[in-house]
């Protein structure tokens, strides 16, 4: 595991910079520091440059602290829909998408879960993860 965890104990990986320790109650996301994931499939809606043919490996996180009228996901976006899911769940839902054939992993709003992400990645790259990621994020950043 990265040192970036300890990032979860006074959080400001979000625009909201909300200081909480994630690890004792939820920041202004919504969220702990345990990260969910809203959905993860193959998703061929993207711009065609990142979809391709065979669509981009979307991972949807929850929890997004924006909370912009507009959003789009606001559905899968906000809250804790969806599945908790570890270091090593997010590894192997990124090694399914490859397998299924995906372009690329696209990771969706997950600026609150960096420290996740980040490992889940190395995690995936020592599975053998090949494809390119995308972070995708709420437009703030």
């Amino acid at each position: 595991m990265s040192d970036f965890k300890k990032e979860y104990e006074a959080c400001t990986l979000c625009a909201r910079a909300c200081g909480v320790n994630r690890y004792e109650k939820a920041g202004v996301c919504g969220m702990t520091a345990d990260a969910y994931v809203s959905r993860a499939a193959l998703h061929m809606w993207e711009e065609p440059i990142i979809s391709g043919d065979r669509g981009s490996g979307t991972v949807f996180f929850s929890g997004c602290s924006l909370s912009c009228i507009f959003c789009q996901n606001k559905e899968i976006s906000r809250g804790t829909v969806g599945v908790m899911a570890s270091v090593e769940k997010i590894a192997e839902i990124m090694m399914k998408l490859e397998s299924d054939g995906a372009h690329n992993i696209n990771f969706v709003t997950p600026t609150h879960f960096v420290p996740t992400v980040i490992d889940s990645v190395a995690r995936a790259r020592e599975l053998g993860l090949t494809l390119p990621i995308v972070y995708n994020t709420s437009s703030y950043e």
